[in-house]
């Protein structure tokens, strides 16, 4: 499995647009997921001033797959 990008000197966009996914619940134990130039950036809801994970298409799809198979349980 290929590791998602992550990266502290990728500039992020300005503007981007975060949401939250329908099944997040009311426990602000949540991310949030902005698309901006075939790339993904997501944040932490608690802190949406934090570090951002940058993820290219490629690694956004990989990483989702991984996700659906249980890769990281």
């Amino acid at each position: 499995m290929t590791q998602p990008e992550r990266s502290t000197h990728q500039p992020a966009p300005r503007n981007l647009t975060f949401r939250k996914s329908s099944y997040s619940g009311a426990n602000g134990q949540c991310v949030e997921v902005a698309g901006a130039d075939g790339s993904r950036w997501v944040r932490d809801s608690k802190n949406p001033l934090g570090d951002l994970l940058y993820f290219t298409d490629a690694g956004w799809t990989q990483f989702l797959r991984s996700m659906k198979t249980g890769t990281f349980d």
